[in-house]
């Protein structure tokens, strides 16, 4: 079984995240941020995780810095669960429909952490949950895992169905890329 188990403290958040890459979708996730919670949830049970996640935060100065780092626990999860990559499909690529919206996530596990980004501007609050801080999820979770990431939102207009779009996308993307379809590591490099 390919899973991971990552404990993180710092002086702004405190997050236990166990990741099983061969689950069914279960979740158990405890967050003091309600949208980031529900995308958590999103995510595994679209990509077919097992998650348990329990994160506290300084949410009396601002979300930003709990969602920044649940989204960098992920990263480190997927990186250790993946081990040596050998058999996985690496590539992993998804358009999801929210309604109105339409979002395309690409990802490379690839070894080499980067992070392209667009929302055609849009900017507000789901809730209290403030739309931008999705990127910030987004870019910690690639630059920890190691992968190359495209997120893309290529129409929306509400936000909450956009930021939806952009985690199903995103599970579904990876569901893809970690399934296993062989037994070599999938680079001439014979190294991800």
């Amino acid at each position: 079984m390919r899973k991971a188990h990552i404990t993180r403290q710092t002086r702004e958040t405190t997050i236990e995240l166990t990741l099983n890459l061969d689950g069914v979708g279960n979740y158990k996730v405890e967050t003091p941020v309600g949208f980031l919670s529900h995308m958590v949830e999103t995510l595994a049970r679209h990509g077919r995780f097992d998650i348990e996640l329990y994160a506290e935060g300084d949410v009396h100065v601002s979300y930003h810095h709990t969602v920044e780092d649940v989204g960098i626990v992920l990263g480190m999860a997927f990186l250790q669960a993946l081990g040596d990559k050998k058999g996985i499909n690496r590539y992993g690529h998804a358009i999801v429909p929210m309604d109105e919206a339409l979002v395309l996530a690409s990802i490379d596990l690839s070894g080499r952490p980067l992070f392209f980004y667009e929302d055609l501007n849009l900017r507000g609050k789901i809730t209290d949950f403030d739309f931008e801080l999705i990127w910030e999820f987004f870019k910690g979770f690639a630059l920890e895992s190691k992968s190359t990431l495209h997120v893309k939102v290529l129409s929306g207009k509400v936000l909450h169905h956009i930021a939806e779009a952009c985690f199903k996308a995103l599970a579904l993307s990876l569901r893809q890329a970690v399934s296993i379809s062989g037994n070599l590591i999938p680079s001439t490099k014979e190294s991800l």
